[in-house]
């Protein structure tokens, strides 16, 4: 997966995913791989950026064309399951944002 998830223009919407891990690692990575998958081949997933440093704390960027896209991955089965044992096993606190991105620049030529 490239570090900057090649996106359309705005609008569109961004789901961020901040996390700081458990010491519990069981199926962590394995998880998060699939999800990544499942989640890029969902309907309306337009990419992902993410990063985590080495305390575990974590950044997760999925951008999405709609609100209902963003609402049916929430319900995808195996999606729920993996929310699941992240309440249970895999997060000590999260906090998930969903924000409209009407503009965007990049750079450093700022077009």
């Amino acid at each position: 997966m490239s570090e900057f998830a090649a996106l359309a223009d705005p609008p569109y919407y961004a789901v961020i995913f901040t996390a700081q891990r458990t010491d519990v690692d069981e199926g962590y990575a394995a998880m998060a791989e699939k999800m990544a998958e499942l989640a890029l081949a969902h309907p309306g997933c337009l990419g992902m950026e993410t990063i985590r440093n080495d305390k575990g704390f974590g950044i997760t960027v999925s951008y999405w064309k709609t609100e209902a896209d963003i609402l049916e991955w929430k319900s995808d089965a195996k999606h729920l399951v993996a929310q699941q044992m992240g309440k249970s096993a895999w997060y000590e606190h999260y906090i998930l944002r969903v924000a409209r991105v009407d503009r965007q620049y990049d750079g450093p030529e700022g077009r």
